[in-house]
């Protein structure tokens, strides 16, 4: 969808590289959305947790199983867009 609008993007491949706590409150702020907003519920129900853990607990979760997070996540400068649809990414244009 990117590549057929042209856009230059980097795609990096959250399992092999996944984001450092710090990384996921700035990706957070960017977003203006709090842990629990991103929990990807499926995920999330596996591993017992009910997104009524404290933002850090879940911060910290998801830096050490990025498959609890919410993707894909757009970001450009200081916005960032859960790409859920795919076409959400394209608010970033």
């Amino acid at each position: 969808m990117l590549d057929e609008r042209g856009v230059d993007f980097t795609y990096r491949e959250y399992t092999r590289e996944p984001l450092t706590e710090a990384e996921l409150r700035d990706v957070l702020g960017k977003l203006g959305l709090e842990p629990s907003d991103v929990l990807r519920g499926r995920d999330a129900k596996k591993a017992e947790l009910t997104g009524d853990e404290s933002a850090d607990e879940l911060i910290t979760l998801m830096a050490s199983n990025p498959r609890l997070l919410q993707r894909p996540i757009g970001i450009m400068g200081d916005r960032a867009v859960v790409g859920r649809p795919p076409e959400k990414l394209l608010e970033l244009l």
